[in-house]
């Protein structure tokens, strides 16, 4: 059965593999994770130059890489395969985005590799550059092998601001006329062996009032007082769910899940709000009706506004869908799951809490999808977010047995 704690390590067999994988690929991926590092992703910002810099490293190796640029040329997705064609073969997935350093306590340089007691250190060490240097190492290395299955590697822009950027690989692929049999997301799982996550929904309330002096507040419609009238409705259905809704015993929190995130409105103290936003998410658990749950969000904000209409006729609360990506649910006795288990040595798996893309591969293309990469999501987000160098030994052990197999054919 699926848990939250079990997948043991390959003790003697990722050993064994261990010495094998830093023998072929360490020093380049160690050289490659590096110069990954040094590039400012933050979501907002370009990943072209890095997009630019893997292009060319594999194209010094013979291997052909597809950017697919965004409509402003300075992000970009990438898709490279070796191997023979017209197989399905697996792909390896990761995303080149990062969250933002702003307001965070470092003692290390963000955007450097840090080398430190038995860690590497950077923004994006985690979450998930580890795995992508990985991942790059790994492609260079196949590239020299008589492989029967290829393997691809697809990179993203994005996924930090809800799985975006990757949509046009997706949709490249839909148009393939073979697409991968299978599909690892190297996200941080500590090497276990991850069969799901919880779907997104990313929603937004903008509430209408009437504005006036504040020495006259009674007589104007606070429009942040709508705001937070709402934001209760989101909490009352919150606790309406956790205590009698669907419920899946392998996550930590073992419910679907509303959020209230912000919440902006106000000009200064002493005029009413006219106009306030709430911005606030679901995230849901597969089988969830989310449709049902956004319906009873909207009867309970016109359920506020409808009596101050008489008086207030603009009185609104208008609850808009933002974007969203799917779950994941891979069965725990799908081949993709054995097979990576065979990979990793684990003998069982586990889901995770955060969004990935493995979703929109799953759901759009079909593709069966597990999460499985080096480090830990507790360390991502964070000032000297780090991952451990035996993670990234690891990660390596299992990417060394993958090629073995492609080369054997699976």
């Amino acid at each position: 059965m699926t848990n939250r704690v079990t997948g043991c390590r390959a003790r003697g067999f990722a050993a064994a593999r261990f010495a094998l994988a830093v023998g072929q690929t360490g020093g380049s991926m160690r050289a490659i994770f590096e110069r990954l590092m040094s590039f400012d992703t933050v979501s907002s910002k370009p990943n072209m130059a890095l997009m630019q810099y893997v292009q060319g490293l594999l194209a010094e190796a013979g291997i052909a890489a597809t950017l697919i640029p965004d409509a402003s040329g300075g992000k970009a997705n990438l898709y490279a395969t070796v191997g023979p064609q017209g197989v399905g073969g697996v792909m390896l997935s990761g995303h080149t985005d990062v969250v933002p350093v702003e307001g965070q306590a470092w003692t290390l340089p963000p955007f450097a590799l840090t080398e430190q007691s038995g860690r590497y250190y950077g923004r994006g060490a985690a979450d998930m550059k580890g795995f992508v240097a990985c991942a790059i190492a790994a492609l260079l290395n196949a590239a020299k092998r008589p492989l029967k299955v290829p393997l691809h590697l697809a990179l993203s822009y994005d996924e930090e601001i809800g799985c975006m950027g990757v949509r046009s690989l997706v949709a490249m692929l839909e148009t393939a006329p073979v697409r991968p049999r299978m599909c690892i997301v190297g996200e941080p799982t500590a090497m276990q062996v991850a069969t799901g996550h919880k779907g997104k929904i990313a929603l937004r309330a903008t509430c209408i009032g009437r504005e006036g002096h504040s020495a006259l507040a009674p007589m104007a419609l606070n429009a942040l007082h709508l705001a937070a009238d709402f934001v209760n409705v989101v909490r009352v259905l919150q606790g309406r769910v956790a205590a009698s809704g669907l419920r899946d015993g392998d996550y930590d929190v073992p419910y679907t899940t509303l959020h209230v995130g912000k919440l902006n409105g106000g000009v200064q103290v002493n005029i009413v709000p006219n106009a306030a936003v709430v911005d606030f998410e679901i995230r849901s658990l597969a089988g969830e009706d989310t449709d049902a749950l956004i319906a009873d969000l909207r009867a309970g904000a016109e359920a506020i506004v409808a009596p101050l209409r008489a008086d207030f006729p603009e009185a609104e609360i208008r609850v808009e869908r933002l974007w969203d990506y799917p779950g994941l649910g891979t069965p725990t006795d799908a081949g993709v799951v054995n097979f990576v288990k065979s990979l990793t040595g684990a003998n069982g798996t586990i889901k995770v809490a955060f969004g990935t893309e493995g979703g929109l591969f799953d759901a759009r293309l079909g593709i069966p999808t597990v999460i499985c990469g080096p480090g830990s999501m507790a360390q991502g987000h964070k000032p000297d977010e780090y991952v451990a160098v035996e993670q990234m030994q690891r990660c390596e052990a299992m990417l060394s047995a993958l090629t073995d197999r492609l080369e054997t054919g699976i």
